[in-house]
């Protein structure tokens, strides 16, 4: 079972669950210990997971932190909960914050069972901030949580890769909190900004304010439900059947102009070398191609039609999607945001292409939908 298919396997049970559950420790053995146990880490071996980790702190003996995940003797994250629907405000955190300035735990996380909260240190070495980098809600996560959150799984576990990107996770977190805020309530410095080219030069009244500001929240508004449109738009859109090409010995001569090979694009271009880089350690860049279709780019191991790594689906630019082969040539289709998330299937490019490295000869056909044949 896949790593998000277990996800949304205890997803379920909590769900169903979660109203029997009273009392923190009830939290702890129903909830907070089936995730780590998740995450993969032995919650009975005590020298992997330590319960009630006891670490004095100045004139404070025997405080005890829920759970301290270990790493060759040392804790490496450190788990504070609280009972299931407790609040989970930074102030209720007192016993995480004290244990990890006293440990070389570089995170810690806040629960309630269903919320799991993860701070490090980015703002002062060795004090923990007062704003989670990453929040994760296992009744209500997207693809892209679940990839964040599997690099704190122990297979994948490498604090250094956690530590670059919980700078941009913790900094995304709070501009989206602050537009948010402005899409409702926009700021008069924000107002003035945005209207200055309108004013010609007039000044910026009371009642010029109130103006503009009501035409800020329409136009943040609008904006918002035009992006929405054009996503529904882009997902009830049907891809355009593959037509045969020149690559399969078909006449394509007069053959309509969208259903033949496109120019690789420039975001095209640019996933291409994100893959190549990203499968470098495995095959030199030569054995990775590129070759458009209709309706996708597709990224092939030696040129081999036979050896697709994943497709390309760009073709609506509101709805890019990666469509990625496993070892056994199925194709699981990524929605993603823009090509940097490619970086987030690294893993999952990595082993399509060691498959192909181990096999000898293939002789097995690519499953290609129905209204596409292959270039």
């Amino acid at each position: 079972m896949d790593f998000i298919d277990e996800i949304r396997a205890l997803s379920n049970r909590i769900a169903t669950a979660k109203h029997m559950v009273q009392t923190e420790e009830t939290t702890k053995n129903a909830m907070v210990m089936p995730f780590i146990h998740l995450l993969g880490y032995n919650v009975f071996d005590p020298l992997e997971v330590t319960p009630e980790l006891i670490a004095d702190v100045g004139t404070k003996k025997g405080e005890k932190v829920d759970y301290a995940i270990l790493k060759d003797g040392k804790p490496i994250i450190l788990f504070e909960c609280k009972k299931c629907g407790g609040d989970l405000h930074i102030n209720h955190a007192s016993q995480l914050f004290r244990y990890f300035h006293v440990t070389e735990a570089r995170f810690g996380v806040l629960t309630n069972g269903t919320n799991y909260r993860f701070f490090t240190d980015l703002e002062q070495p060795n004090k923990m901030d007062e704003k989670p980098f990453f929040e994760f809600n296992i009744l209500d996560f997207r693809e892209q949580d679940v990839e964040e959150l599997k690099k704190f799984a122990k297979a994948a576990f490498d604090l250094e890769s956690i530590l670059d990107t919980a700078n941009h996770l913790k900094y995304t977190r709070s501009i989206k909190g602050t537009l948010n805020t402005w899409m409702s309530e926009p700021p008069e410095d924000f107002v003035r900004l945005v209207s200055a080219e309108f004013l010609g030069g007039k000044q910026f009244r009371a009642t010029v304010k109130d103006q503009f500001t009501q035409i800020t929240k329409h136009a943040f508004q609008q904006l918002l439900a035009d992006k929405i449109n054009e996503r529904l738009k882009g997902a009830m859109t049907p891809e355009p059947a593959l037509l045969p090409s020149a690559a399969t010995g078909a006449d394509t001569q007069g053959a309509d102009p969208e259903h033949v090979e496109h120019e690789v694009s420039e975001i095209e271009m640019d996933a291409y070398q994100i893959i190549r880089a990203i499968v470098r350690p495995l095959a030199k860049p030569n054995m990775v191609a590129i070759r458009p279709a209709a309706s996708y780019c597709a990224i092939l191991f030696a040129d081999n039609n036979r050896k697709p790594i994943c497709r390309l689906r760009f073709n609506n630019p509101s709805r890019l999607v990666l469509g990625v082969f496993n070892e056994n040539k199925e194709e699981e289709r990524i929605a993603i945001a823009s090509v940097d998330d490619i970086f987030d299937c690294a893993e999952k490019l990595k082993v399509c292409v060691s498959a192909y490295l181990k096999q000898n000869t293939d002789d097995s056909a690519v499953p290609i939908d129905e209204s596409e044949a292959e270039a």
